[in-house]
């Protein structure tokens, strides 16, 4: 029997794709919206368009105790999917949670890197900072024994792809003439990944994949769909849920490597070594620089690779539900052709 969900932060960039997830996946879908937000054309319309899809449509907000408990009372899931200004504001739903005294699973916002293991370094301040109030929430959520599931998908594709890796330009579809590469390219150094496969339920084999250090890309719908396979799944309550299929991690490199392929040129490129780079996020406002700061950690220090999934506190997506068909890089890049 699936579970009944709520959606915090329905109408954001993942929050959208996750709600409607739900609801078509046959989950009794709830999402808290704030009233004020109604006044957008655009947030109206999408959640006149949940409403067809069958979804409850609950009016509070984060700040609001009452309607927050009130929604939370309703379901057995809470999914935040709030955005950065409003990360430290989950402690209300840690609180909430702990009143309706319901709720079998919460998954904090993160879609992002795992905060805990993150290479973030300063200059790169406001990726810091984003990182270590996240890991405030999850250090509230397991001193609240509140059963969890951390969401870590590497880079959304939508905002990373169509640039080749350059966000903070927010291009809509790849150049076709020049890219800038940020360091190597292919992030520092290479290694060798320990993936644990239990086959048969009856033993664990060590798997080692080698490969130069690379970033994780996924488009938002299998985000949504990895996600929402887990809110029911045993095997991921208090763990992190990595989703990292392995045809999606990819070097920039790669990234404009495929593109290339594609569109039969090859693009000028310029090399955008670390110190230019640090020094340019020191130069750069807001919120340009957290863009910048994000291609440091991301693309340079190779923040999603520069670690080991151990099974003692993590799963990865792929693995769990081989069934799901994702969509790869080099697939996605086809729709820009």
């Amino acid at each position: 029997m699936t579970s009944k969900i709520l959606v915090i932060g329905a109408t954001g960039n993942i929050g959208k794709v996750i709600v409607q997830g739900s609801a078509k996946s046959g989950h009794a879908t709830f999402a808290l919206v704030r009233e004020a937000s109604l006044s957008d054309p655009v947030k109206a319309k999408l959640v006149e368009s949940f409403k067809d899809l069958g979804v409850t449509i609950l009016y509070g907000s984060l700040t609001d105790k009452e309607s927050l408990v009130n929604a939370i009372k309703q379901v057995e899931v809470v999914i935040s999917a709030v955005g950065r200004a409003q990360i430290l504001d989950q402690i209300n739903i840690i609180d909430a949670i702990k009143e309706s005294g319901n709720v079998k699973r919460f998954l904090p916002s993160e879609f992002d890197n795992d905060v805990d293991r993150t290479v973030a370094i300063e200059p790169a301040t406001a990726t810091l900072s984003n990182y270590n109030r996240k890991a405030q929430i999850r250090r509230a959520i397991e001193a609240a024994k509140i059963p969890y599931t951390y969401v870590v998908t590497g880079c959304f594709a939508g905002f990373f792809v169509p640039c080749l890796g350059q966000c903070h330009l927010r291009l809509t579809s790849p150049p076709r003439d020049k890219v800038s590469i940020y360091d190597s390219g292919n992030g520092k150094g290479s290694r060798y990944i320990c993936l644990y496969v239990t086959l048969y339920v009856t033993c664990v084999c060590l798997v080692l994949i080698y490969f130069s250090f690379a970033a994780i890309f996924n488009i938002e719908e299998d985000i949504a769909t990895y996600t929402l396979k887990a809110v029911d799944d045993p095997r991921t309550v208090n763990k992190i849920l990595y989703i990292y299929p392995p045809k999606n991690i990819v070097s920039q490199n790669d990234m404009v490597g495929f593109w290339e392929r594609k569109i039969g040129k090859t693009l000028d490129k310029t090399y955008v070594s670390e110190e230019e780079l640090l020094k340019s996020i020191e130069e750069t406002q807001p919120p340009i620089d957290f863009a910048m700061g994000l291609i440091h950690t991301i693309f340079v220090k190779s923040d999603h690779t520069s670690f080991d999934i151990d099974p003692s506190f993590g799963v990865e997506a792929s693995e769990l539900y081989p069934e799901v068909k994702y969509t790869t890089i080099d697939e996605y890049l086809n729709r820009f052709v």
